[in-house]
């Protein structure tokens, strides 16, 4: 689209259309208090030789992935992506395309949500998808109000800690200004106890929220909190990792109601930490209080096959007391880069990563614990994310000298743990070597060399 600058008369032109003498009158309903009076302090102006320069020297204090060695997890991982999902997805019918409400939506777009609704639920066991919402927080918000609106339950929500703790930020913010209570089950263990559980549980609780493997890599005891809740007549919601049901039993096959995901590892990378897909799938008898859209396959009037928008629940197109929350444009995107994804990897090679995933993080794992200074925080099982204590006490500086040597080397948790200031969270991803992962036992464990011969031959 051509920029073309507007002239001094072309101005004057268009501030006597509209009845003013100078451009600083359009802010004159801004107290003056507040104005900013004076100049921007803007450089001067460059050429585009110059610019490019300034700009590419700017992007070159970036630090990212590519640069790093990325054990950085959280929730958002440095999984491989094929050369496939960009060079699709930068086609200009999809890249440039928006993505309405309204059921004007191209035949293209439709197929697009339908192939990854039908993946989704191919994935997750679940008999039903929608085409996707903002990222993995507000598709674990969006599920709780399901959960109210189907069980007509509005005393409390049930969330352990070992649920992403921004997740659980997003959550009291929706819940904040609604009758339902958020409450969070403390899991000392790393892993949430039945028992507990059991006792919270009663009949106003509208959902149990459980993230499997939960925040700290751990594995939930997904059985028996299914069968808990449902006794009491409370759904389960389930966070999900994609990757993860390569090699774990689906959502579906515990029988859960809800199951939700951030899809940002189904070929999408870091991106500064955005934007993000948010994956939610529910049973068939919850369909009708889903947010967003559901695109289905029929037959035209000659018979052809083509897509319809089957489901929408936004206020357009219904009465707003029924009307659910709806995500487009973007999100679609995303979901098209997940489908591709899927598509491509199939069920043996996303069974691969996560197997490889699940394999060199044990490896990671068993190398830094040989260190004295390091433990294993959690005992229980992991897949590919685990919580290493630093018995020294020194996590932002140890991780701040790892980053020195070429190391994402965790996340700390003190932040939203205090008490496990002295720990860090690791993920461990396919696209990590034996090379990769020795040295990062190195960076944070110091040069040694018997440490490092008994790594080598692990």
């Amino acid at each position: 689209m051509a920029y073309l600058l507007n002239t001094d008369e072309e101005q004057r032109q268009m501030l006597q259309a509209i009845g003013l003498q100078r451009m600083d009158q359009l802010f004159d309903m801004i107290p003056q208090e507040i104005q900013l009076g004076r100049p921007l302090r803007l450089p001067e102006g460059m050429g585009e030789l110059e610019l490019t320069q300034r700009m590419q020297e700017l992007a070159s204090q970036n630090q990212s992935a590519a640069d790093h060695v990325c054990f950085l997890g959280a929730g958002a991982y440095d999984h491989f992506v094929p050369a496939v999902v960009d060079s699709l997805t930068s086609r200009g019918e999809f890249y440039t395309s928006y993505t309405p409400y309204q059921p004007e939506v191209s035949q293209g777009n439709l197929q697009v949500m339908f192939e990854y609704q039908s993946l989704i639920c191919e994935l997750t066991g679940m008999d039903v998808s929608n085409a996707s919402l903002y990222d993995g927080g507000s598709a674990v918000a969006e599920a709780a109000l399901m959960a109210i609106h189907v069980t007509r339950r509005e005393g409390k929500v049930v969330v352990p800690e070992t649920l992403h703790p921004e997740y659980r930020q997003i959550l009291k913010t929706y819940l904040e200004n609604t009758a339902c209570r958020l409450v969070e089950l403390p899991c000392p263990g790393g892993r949430l106890d039945m028992d507990l559980l059991a006792s919270t549980v009663d009949a106003e609780t509208a959902c149990v929220i459980l993230q499997d493997p939960n925040f700290f890599g751990q594995m939930e005891s997904m059985a028996s909190a299914v069968e808990i809740a449902h006794q009491r007549g409370a759904l389960v919601v389930q966070v999900f990792d994609p990757i993860g049901l390569g090699i774990l039993k689906r959502p579906g096959d515990w029988g859960v109601d809800i199951a939700v995901a951030e899809g940002q590892s189904l070929g999408t990378p870091l991106l500064y930490g955005g934007p993000y897909l948010g994956i939610l799938a529910c049973r068939e008898a919850l369909v009708r209080r889903m947010p967003g859209r559901i695109a289905g396959e029929t037959t035209d009037r000659r018979g052809r096959r083509c897509w319809v928008l089957t489901l929408q629940t936004r206020e357009q197109h219904i009465r707003r007391d029924k009307a659910t929350s709806n995500i487009c444009t973007n999100q679609g995107l995303f979901a098209l880069r997940a489908s591709i994804y899927l598509a491509a990897m199939g069920p043996s090679g996303l069974q691969q990563v996560a197997e490889l995933s699940l394999r060199k993080a044990h490896y990671a794992a068993q190398a830094l614990s040989r260190h004295e200074r390091f433990e294993i925080a959690y005992a229980g099982p992991f897949f590919k994310e685990f919580v290493v204590r630093d018995r020294q006490g020194r996590v932002e500086s140890l991780l701040e000298e790892a980053r020195a040597k070429g190391y994402w080397a965790g996340v700390p948790l003190g932040n939203w743990y205090p008490e496990l200031e002295d720990c860090f969270l690791v993920a461990v991803t396919e696209q990590r070597t034996r090379a990769q992962i020795d040295g990062w036992v190195e960076a944070l464990a110091g040069q040694n060399s018997e440490i490092r011969e008994v790594v080598r031959h692990a």
